[in-house]
């Protein structure tokens, strides 16, 4: 094993769980904001339906929320994200990012 294969595994393995505390801080702050829009875009319309300025269809909501679910976990099934990152990462860096992603506190 020669270094420049040595440095490159050490700065692979040693950046993996930077890289996943720095993804898993900005995942969690994305859901978060999105929970809080979805959140009050809901409220608001409750609001405005128990107020009688709007009629809101609940089913035909839910079924899109329905559709647009299904949607994208089929996406998700049909790229298969842990064989992408495992190929194009490699072991160690995927490793690591998972190791400094669960590190993230709720």
């Amino acid at each position: 094993m020669n270094a420049d294969t040595l440095i490159s595994m050490s700065t692979t393995i040693g950046g993996g769980p930077f890289g996943g505390l720095s993804l898993g801080y900005a995942f969690k702050k994305a859901v978060i904001l999105i929970a809080a829009i979805v959140g009050l875009s809901i409220a608001g319309l409750v609001y405005l339906q128990y107020q009688q300025i709007a009629s809101v269809n609940w089913e035909k909501i839910e079924g899109t929320i329905s559709t647009i679910a299904n949607k994208t976990t089929s996406t998700f099934n049909d790229y298969n994200i842990e064989t992408l990152a495992i190929t194009n990462l490699g072991i160690p860096l995927t490793g690591g990012m998972s190791a400094g992603f669960g590190f993230m506190k709720g």
